[in-house]
């Protein structure tokens, strides 16, 4: 009795509570036939965080209700296709009993001739792997570039040289309605695009165009804008011309002309310019620069990577802000889909002829295990180069089930590089050695890349078939004098001299041939298998000659110490397996691949031949979960090999620098890295809250490091080796608001690492813990036609030891404020002005004052009624401030270099903007 009594008590409770709880009842139609809407989307979602709380469907008459409703706030949300979404708050008590007749929805095809509905548009929409930014959410001033946009979307950042990072990493490609603009140049499409014809901003990471036919991912990925247009804005003509002049010589002269058509794009631009505005990017470092990489610790407390080849030609042929520039630049571009969208092309060219001269002066400080080098230097250089550069693409589909794509590209480079440098030893305050030398070269670069991509799917639904074919060929020629001057001291004299006059040539040459099968078999509807097979072939020759002078004047004598011919050739047979699985909320890859790789080396100067075998395994996986749309978790995991270069393994003593000698490894192993992240996304539509956080962790085993040796006389000597200990960790998180009562748009940002670099110092194995942190802050405000301004504050802590002497730690602090302020004043006049202040803590290696306020401002004069015409007089680095600085940590050697730079100059502009888009679409 006890037991029955006290469930129906619990019965009677349940009953009353539920009895107290709220209900919302409605009805929804159409506004233009009053039709009675079955099977609308009425949800209800909590309005402080815009989760879900219940939803329903009406029924055939259009009626629905949602019951046992909790008291609270919430937001009402009516969806239905073709129609535009009904959003409405509601504060619900205990015994509320809403009732909503006659919700009449509109279709969004008639919005532009009236509105009727309360609706908010998503800033910021999470699409499976991609983040869509609504342009229109994001207010910019009349005629802004894309540049100026995606500085106002949040956990995107865009340096001084227009370099962009997303989510804590660099982006490569900046796309145009899914296609490359002009190649892999993204400052050509931030720079040269205007912000209002923008539709979608849609940030995501880039897979190979054969994972994105399968599903399943490769392990290939590079993070990716695409820049959406606006229907209307791709029907017309657009463009732009500057023309700036100053004093000091100061000239500037850009000119843009975009025709579409459309599908069909075509567009040309051409720069003139002393000013830095160069217009070539990292993506033709990456296919065209030479040399091996180095990993390092930078001033702003990031891993950055640099690359070291021949000293005689170490110029990588772009303008990083070093020097003084002048440049001549343009291109041409050209796309169009036709065939009903069965062919399509994308082609682009680009010419460029650039002057640099400048000078430098670097100090570093060298850590041994029984003392410390001190080392200061000077550097005077004059470099110029003639880039050529092609590519393109041509996509068929050959029928419904089948397609073949193929893409190109190729470049040729002449470039003339002249160096003057002289450096000085200290130890103890006594000198050790002091030199001069003088290089001059002149090399020849060219490159050949193509790729085939045949895909075919089968009969049976997830079945596909594709086979994908690439080749790659670089030739390097160069020819080079080295004159070097060095005096060695004991005990503050002179103990020895030594001259190097030597001819120096270069003729590398590589090819490379990859082809991949690939196979998918589905296992149901949600997950499937994938094989694949493929051949690499990679032929490598390298022949370095350096030559004495004879007596008749002429550098015919062949000095074999610092000469050889080494050819270095791998083959590969790669295959594996992959699982994938995607339903609802959830995504699964999993999978690896072997490869059984051959090196055959061989030395044609010392007739001998080396023949070696390795398994590399390259395994990855992938775990998704997808809390909303709005909000997702991922996890990935990437193991892949990395071969050495030849550089690295051709066994030559290289003396272009006799204070700094390096050798070659032939006995290299391939090292093998371990790549581990989380990234975390959540967006609120409501509230405009933004979250995007990463943690990344790499460990590699036997990492290519160095091993180096300094003498008595301050000469380092240094070699390639295999070490085990390298890893790093990382994370980056960014958060995002809107401040609606001051319609004020604000970000948070932290980022820091752990880094642990691994190498020999005099024989002793050397382990360097380095660390950095970074905090900063931004808002920003745009009132249309009368004011925006924006702040960036940011702080970064450095700190690293090394094992070899752990009494000397390196700390210190970089600051950075960078306020940007406009008004738009009566009469169409702009007042802008914006400040980089640069804030860099003094050490006891470098104590000198490096701090720099680099000022600029202008005003402008914009004429008509859309204001396409501006007259422009501005002033950069007004308090004539600039210096170009870096300050990195390597393994145990602390460097800092300051280098001439543009400093200040005034520039009176005339800008034209001209438009006439939105013009009939041509007929099919």
């Amino acid at each position: 009795m006890k037991k029955l009594s006290g469930l129906i008590l619990g019965m009677v409770i349940a009953h009353c509570c539920l009895a107290q709880q709220a209900t919302v009842k409605g009805n929804v139609s159409d506004t233009l036939n009053h039709v009675q809407l079955s099977n609308t989307v009425v949800a209800l979602l909590q309005a402080k965080d815009s989760i879900l709380y219940k939803f329903t469907r009406s029924d055939e008459k259009g009626h629905f209700e949602l019951k046992h409703l909790h008291p609270g706030k919430y937001l009402l949300l009516i969806t239905y296709p073709a129609f535009a979404d009904y959003v409405e708050p509601l504060t619900l008590s205990d015994t509320s009993a809403v009732q909503l007749n006659n919700i009449m929805l509109t279709l969004k095809s008639r919005l532009l001739q009236e509105v009727v509905i309360q609706q908010k548009v998503a800033a910021i929409k999470m699409k499976g792997d991609t983040t869509e930014f609504n342009a229109d959410s994001y207010k910019t001033a009349a005629n802004a570039s894309v540049e100026e946009l995606l500085k106002k979307l949040p956990g995107i950042q865009v340096n001084g040289k227009g370099q962009i990072t997303a989510q804590g990493e660099t982006v490569k490609k900046v796309l145009v309605d899914g296609e490359e603009f002009f190649g892999d140049d993204p400052t050509l499409v931030t720079k040269n695009l205007r912000a209002d014809m923008v539709d979608k901003v849609q940030l995501y990471d880039k897979k190979s165009d054969q994972a994105a036919f399968t599903g399943i991912d490769d392990g290939e990925r590079s993070k990716t804008i695409n820049i959406q247009l606006k229907e209307d804005k791709k029907r017309g003509y657009f463009g732009k011309v500057a023309v700036g002049a100053g004093d000091n010589g100061f000239h500037d002269s850009q000119a843009m002309l975009n025709v579409f058509r459309g599908k069909k794009k075509l567009a040309a631009f051409g720069i003139v310019s002393n000013t830095g505005k160069v217009g070539l990017d990292w993506g033709d470092r990456e296919k065209f620069g030479s040399g091996n990489g180095d990993i390092s610790f930078n001033d702003d407390g990031d891993v950055e990577l640099s690359f070291q080849g021949d000293d005689l030609d170490s110029w990588d042929g772009r303008y990083g802000g070093d020097g003084y520039p002048l440049v001549q630049t343009g291109g041409l571009h050209y796309s169009d889909k036709w065939d009903r969208d069965r062919q399509n092309l994308n082609a682009n060219y680009k010419l460029m002829k650039l002057y640099i001269d400048g000078n430098s002066e670097s100090m570093s400080q060298n850590i041994l295990p029984d003392t410390i080098y001190y080392n200061h230097s000077k550097e005077y250089f004059n470099n110029s180069i003639l880039r050529n550069r092609v590519n393109g693409s041509y996509e068929r589909q050959l029928d419904s089930s089948s397609s073949i794509k193929l893409q190109v590209d190729g470049g040729l480079d002449h470039k003339i590089s002249n160096r003057f440098s002289n450096s000085g030893m200290e130890m103890n305050d006594m000198i050790v050695n002091r030199g001069e030398r003088k290089t001059s070269n002149i090399s020849d670069i060219g490159s050949m890349n193509a790729n085939l991509l045949w895909r075919k799917k089968l009969k049976k639904k997830g079945r596909t078939l594709s086979l994908s074919l690439a080749e790659n060929y670089s030739r390097t020629t160069g020819e080079g004098m080295l004159d070097a001057y060095t005096e060695y001291y004991k005990q503050g004299k002179i103990d020895s001299v030594q001259n190097t006059d030597q001819l120096k040539t270069t003729n590398n040459e590589s090819i490379s041939i990859v082809s991949n099968l690939t196979y998918t078999e589905p296992l149901s509807v949600a997950s499937s298998l994938l094989f694949n097979y493929g051949i690499n072939i990679d032929n490598n020759h390298s022949n370095r000659n350096s030559y004495n002078q004879q007596t008749d004047g002429k550098y015919t004598a062949l000095d074999s110490l610092y000469s050889n011919d080494y050819a270095f050739n791998i083959l590969t047979h790669k295959g594996g397996i992959s699982y994938g699985y995607t339903k609802k909320k959830i995504r699964i890859n999993i999978g690896s691949n072997v490869g059984l790789t051959s090196f055959s080396q061989q030395d044609m100067f010392r007739k001998s031949k080396v023949e070696r075998d390795f398994v590399n395994w390259y395994p990855r996986a992938m775990f998704r979960y997808s809390f909303s749309q709005q909000r997702r978790l991922t996890f990935e995991y990437n193991g892949y090999t990395s071969q050495p270069g030849i550089g690295q393994l051709q066994p030559i003593r290289v003396n272009d620098d006799p204070l700094h000698l390096q050798i070659g490894n032939p006995a290299l192993k391939p090292s093998f890295n371990n790549n581990f992240s989380i990234n975390f996304n959540d967006y609120k539509v409501m509230t405009n809250r933004s979250i995007w956080a990463s943690v990344r962790y790499e460990s590699t085993t036997n990492a290519i490091s160095d091993r180096s040796v300094i003498d008595t006389s301050g000469v380092s000597t240094s070699q390639a080796v295999n070490v085990n200990g390298n890893r790093n960790a990382n994370f980056n998180l960014y958060i995002g608001w809107k401040i609606n009562p001051w319609d004020m748009r604000v970000g948070g940002r932290a980022n820091g690492g752990l880094n642990r670099n691994v190498n020999y110092v005099n024989g002793l194995l050397n382990t360097t813990n380095s660390s950095n942190l970074g905090l900063g802050i931004n808002l920003g405000k745009y009132k249309d036609k009368k004011y925006e301004y924006s702040l960036e504050t940011e702080a970064n802590f450095n700190n690293s030891v090394s094992s070899v002497d752990k009494t000397l730690r390196t700390q210190y602090w970089t600051y950075n404020i960078s306020p940007n302020l406009s008004f738009f004043l009566p009469l169409k006049f702009v007042l802008h002005a914006d400040l980089n202040y640069n804030i860099r803590q003094k050490t006891p290696v470098f104590a000198t004052n490096n701090n720099a306020a680099i000022l600029n401002a202008y005003v402008a004069k914009k004429f008509g009624k859309k204001e396409l015409v501006q007259i422009n007089f501005s002033m950069s680095d007004i308090l004539n401030q600039n210096i170009g600085f870096n300050r990195s940590v390597a393994t145990n050697t602390i460097s800092q270099r300051t280098y001439s730079t543009i400093g200040r100059y005034g520039l009176l502009s005339f800008i034209w903007n001209f438009n006439k888009l939105g013009a009939a679409a041509p007929k099919e």
